[in-house]
């Protein structure tokens, strides 16, 4: 999938765009923007493609925020070196916790905004997974540059769980949030990204990614289709009772990258939720739905939900965590 600071196409979030063009154009740019939505919809390529526009000198195309990829700076910002553009990323931490935004990064970010633009224009920060900055002292950090920013300067929060940012800092944000795409987008996206997958395929992937590109992408890289099989066999099997499936759950544990284990619980959580909205709605629900009372179900989601965090974030035996959320879904 393409790096989404090199992503010359945005589908399906014209309107956004066309949202931050109009605000660039009108002379009274937002100092911060909060660019909101589920993994892997777009909010970083949207970013991005605003960042090239700005600093291009925001020309008048079609589609909206358009820069021509052989520009010079849509060259420079695809490969980090734009001296007006700084990235701010979460990196794997120390003592086994991954992906976190640490607080000398941030500062880096508010000392990059205070100097000059090296061009005479704007000065962008773009902070992608902004959800990780769940440290006080970086949220902190940021904040005073919201609070007061130098002239000509912006920052664009991408963000897929803004509750975990402070209030004070989405207050100082202009909201944007990206809606999932239409089926047909998500077919057009896959048959171009996916041309050797069949048609089938495509399918269960768009059905599954709920809108999402990225996530349909993650998915196919992880086995995502094998790992929805095997979600649907272990709650099928809740009519036998215990549920201690060793070679799912070392499957999951080899994965080096983690993704698949990931992606487990959240196939897992999802086939969870829909059946009990069908099942709150009065409509047709699996037959695994009645094992136990809805309101046991929620506490099952939710319980699922921090296992899996807490087995990334601490860096936990996940072939562990798998065998206990299993024997979670027989014995609540």
């Amino acid at each position: 999938m393409t790096d989404p600071r090199a992503n010359p196409d945005l589908i399906g979030h014209d309107d956004a765009a066309r949202t931050m063009q109009d605000a660039a154009r009108s002379g009274r740019l937002h100092h911060a923007w909060l660019i909101c939505g589920a993994p892997g919809i777009g909010k970083a390529t949207l970013a991005w493609r605003f960042t090239r526009w700005l600093l291009a000198g925001m020309p008048d195309t079609t589609p909206p925020l358009q820069t021509d990829p052989a520009s010079p700076v849509f060259r420079r910002i695809a490969v980090d070196t734009h001296a007006d553009c700084f990235t701010l990323e979460p990196s794997t931490g120390d003592k086994g916790v991954k992906r976190v935004l640490r607080v000398e990064d941030a500062k880096a970010a508010v000392r990059f905004l205070t100097q000059t633009a090296a061009e005479g224009g704007w000065r962008v920060v773009v902070l992608d997974e902004a959800e990780r900055a769940d440290r006080p002292d970086v949220q902190n950090t940021l904040l005073k540059t919201l609070e007061e920013p130098p002239p000509k300067t912006v920052l664009l929060l991408v963000c897929s769980a803004p509750q975990k940012l402070l209030p004070t800092i989405r207050s100082r944000c202009r909201r944007l949030d990206l809606n999932p795409l239409s089926d047909r987008e998500m077919e057009a996206v896959l048959k171009r990204m996916l041309p050797d997958a069949e048609a089938g395929e495509r399918q269960r992937l768009a059905a599954l990614a709920a809108g999402s590109p990225g996530r349909a992408m993650a998915l196919m890289a992880a086995g995502g289709l094998a790992l929805q099989d095997a979600v649907e066999s272990s709650l099928a099997a809740l009519a036998t009772g215990e549920l201690r499936d060793h070679a799912l759950a070392d499957r999951l544990a080899m994965d080096r990258t983690g993704g698949a284990f990931g992606i487990f619980f959240a196939l897992l959580r999802g086939a969870i939720a829909a059946a009990l909205r069908d099942a709150a709605r009065g409509q047709a629900a699996p037959a695994w739905i009645a094992r136990h009372p809805l309101a046991v179900w929620a506490g099952l989601w939710d319980r699922l939900g921090t296992l899996a965090d807490d087995t990334e974030r601490l860096n936990l035996d996940r072939k562990q965590a798998v065998l206990t959320g299993l024997s979670w879904l027989a014995h609540p």
